[in-house]
């Protein structure tokens, strides 16, 4: 099993999912099985999450008070959070005013700006995460938006 965080498109709620695998959770957002808890919308994408990486066998030590996880949040979400996690998205939505959609294929352009056979221009669109691995190991200059972009074609 593996968990992800998932964050509604249309109203920006977030939650968590199950799902057998990573390939599982793919073809239910394919097919439109997934939908929000909150307003069901079926616009679905995964949300930024730190990973769980354990320490190496060798560096294990006895358990202290400082090795424990801090506990879930729950409960509503602290209005400082709120205001912090407001601006980030009023960032992002000006800084895609000055950058180009380019949809599906932008792992294609990201890699011929990064090999010269392209002006370069600010861009953003959609890729695999297996895409996006292999492009910061060629060395191409990319990173995920904090926040899901609808296609403008979506937009009302």
């Amino acid at each position: 099993m593996i968990v992800f965080d998932l964050l509604c498109e249309a109203g920006a709620h977030r939650f968590e999912g199950w799902f057998a695998s990573s390939d599982a959770f793919a073809d239910q957002q394919a097919r439109g099985l997934l939908c929000c808890p909150e307003c069901g919308s079926a616009r679905i994408a995964k949300a930024p999450m730190a990973p769980a990486v354990g320490r190496k066998g060798n560096q294990i030590t006895p358990s202290t008070a400082a090795d424990k996880p801090a506990p879930a949040m729950s409960g509503p979400i602290p209005p400082a959070m709120q205001q912090a996690m407001a601006k980030l998205a009023a960032m992002q939505a000006e800084a895609l005013k000055s950058s180009t959609w380019v949809g599906d294929s932008f792992a294609e352009k990201s890699r011929a700006m990064h090999y010269g056979e392209a002006e370069h221009e600010t861009i953003h669109g959609q890729t695999s995460l297996d895409e996006a691995r292999a492009l910061l190991e060629e060395g191409v200059a990319v990173m995920p938006l904090p926040f899901p972009v609808a296609p403008p074609d979506e937009l009302n």
